[in-house]
C-alpha cells in the first residue's frame, strides 16, 4: 500500500507534528509499504528526495507566513508527479493549514481515501484583529475539509473534544507516542555527551531541561527567571525561536543550546534532574513530555492537552497551576528537594507510557483505519 502523509512542516524543522509524521511513515516502510511525505519547501533542500529510511519527500513551494510557522501553499503548485504515484491512502496532518485544505479537496476529487489527524486544542492566533481573522479562517478551513467527509482523529482526548468547536465529532484518537526502546538506545549510544560536565553543573547542583520552540507561549523565559532564583541549578534550553536572543542575554545559569540533533536531546533528558514545560500553548499532546517520561526524567508541567492521559495526577508528575516565575520556582523546589519522590513519579509515568503510548500501537490503529476506509470506498 502507498501511504501519503501531508504535513505543512516536516524535518529538519523541529516540532511534534514533524516527528509524529516521521515516526508513522517509518513504520509504514518497515512493514513493507511505501510512504510519501508532502510538505513545504525549505531553502537549500531539494524539491524531491528519498531519505535514509526510504521515505519519499515532496516539497511544494510555500510562502513562509508568520516567520515560517504558517507556511501557505503557493497557488497552482505543480504536483502532477505526486498524483501519478498511485496513492492508496492519505494522512492529512492538522486541520488549519492551506496545504491540508488543498490535500483534502484533491483526495476527495481523485477518490483517494483519507483521514485527518489534528494536533491542537486552541486557535493558532489570539487577540486583536489578527485573532478574529485567524478564527474566521480556521472555521472556514475546517468547514471545507469537513465537507470532504473524511474522518477526523485527535492525538489526545482533549483534541477530540476541541474539534467539537468546529462541529466535528472525532472518529477516535491516534495518540502521540514514542518508542521507549529506541530512546533508551539513543540515551546510551556513542558518542554520549556528558551534559552535566559540559554545562558545568555543580557537583551538588541540578540540571533542568527545556526542549521546544522558543516562543512566548511555551514559557522558556519565565522558566529561566525562576531558575535564576535557585542556587546551583542550571537550565539547558534546547530549541530556537524569537525568544532565543533574550535567553542568551541572560547568561548565568541559563545555557541556550540551539536546535540539537535528536539523540542529543534524548541524552539531555536522560541526564536531567527535571524536565519543565510551562506551556500556555494550544498543545495537542507534547512530544517532549512523552520523551521525558520515556527517559525516566521527573516532569514539572502545566495542565495541557494529553498530560492528563500520560500523567493522570500528582503521583506521576508535579503540576503547575500557573506560569508565574514564583510558581515555577516553587514547583522546581518540590521536584528537586525530594529526589526519591521524583524518581517514583517518573517510574509511574514510564509504566503508563509503555502500556499506552507506543508507535507500534498507533501504527497498528492507523493501518486498521486505512483498511476500513478503503473497504468503505470500494462499497460506495
Amino acid at each position: 500500500m502507498t501511504f501519503c502523509f501531508f504535513t505543512a512542516q516536516y524535518l529538519p524543522t523541529p516540532g511534534g507534528v514533524e516527528r509524529y509524521t516521521w515516526n508513522l511513515a517509518r513504520r509504514c516502510v518497515a512493514a513493507g509499504h511505501r510512504a510519501l511525505i508532502v510538505t513545504s519547501a525549505l531553502p537549500g533542500l531539494p524539491a524531491r528526495e528519498r531519505d535514509e529510511w526510504g521515505l519519499e519527500i515532496y516539497r511544494l513551494p510555500a510562502l513562509p507566513v508568520m516567520g515560517g510557522r504558517f507556511p501557505v501553499l503557493r497557488p497552482f503548485a505543480h504536483a502532477a508527479d505526486l498524483w501519478a504515484q498511485g496513492i492508496d491512502f492519505a494522512v492529512i496532518q492538522t486541520r488549519m493549514y492551506t496545504q491540508s485544505v488543498w490535500a483534502a479537496r484533491q483526495c476527495r476529487r481523485r477518490g483517494i481515501p483519507a483521514l485527518v489527524i489534528d494536533h491542537s486544542t486552541g486557535y493558532m492566533m489570539h487577540g486583536g484583529l489578527g485573532g478574529v481573522l485567524g478564527r474566521w479562517y480556521e472555521h472556514l478551513a475546517c468547514g471545507i475539509i469537513r465537507r470532504c467527509r473524511f474522518p477526523f482523529y485527535g492525538v489526545s482526548g482533549d483534541v477530540c473534544r476541541w474539534l467539537k468547536t468546529f462541529g466535528i465529532t472525532a472518529a477516535g484518537t491516534l495518540p502521540n507516542a514514542v518508542d521507549p526502546a529506541e530512546l533508551t538506545a539513543l540515551a546510551t549510544a556513542d558518542p554520549v555527551i556528558p551534559w552535566r560536565q559540559k554545562l558545568e553543573v555543580p557537583a551538588d547542583g541540578h540540571l533542568i531541561a527545556f526542549v521546544g520552540r522558543l516562543i512566548p507561549e511555551k514559557g522558556a523565559l519565565r522558566l529561566a527567571e525562576a531558575v535564576q532564583q535557585l542556587p546551583g541549578c542550571v537550565l539547558a534550553v534546547a530549541g530556537t525561536g524569537p525568544e532565543e536572543e533574550a535567553l542568551r542575554a541572560l547568561g548565568g545559569p541559563v545555557r541556550v543550546l540551539g536546535a540539537l540533533p535528536h539523540p542529543q536531546i534524548v541524552q539531555l533528558l536522560h541526564q536531567a534532574d527535571c524536565y519543565c514545560l510551562p506551556t500556555e500553548y494550544a498543545e495537542g499532546f507534547p512530544t517532549t513530555l512523552l520523551e521525558a517520561a520515556a527517559c525516566g526524567c521527573p516532569i514539572l508541567c502545566t495542565h495541557t492537552a494529553g498530560t492528563g492521559e500520560l500523567l493522570p495526577d500528582e503521583n506521576y508528575a508535579v503540576y503547575l497551576e500557573d506560569t508565574r516565575p514564583e510558581t515555577l520556582t516553587a514547583g522546581l523546589q518540590t521536584v528537586l528537594s525530594d529526589p526519591d519522590a521524583a524518581r517514583t513519579r517518573a517510574a509511574r509515568a514510564l509504566e503508563n507510557l509503555t502500556a499506552r503510548f507506543t508507535w507500534q500501537a498507533v501504527y497498528t490503529a492507523l493501518l486498521q483505519a486505512a483498511q476500513d476506509a478503503r473497504a468503505r470506498a470500494k462499497r460506495s
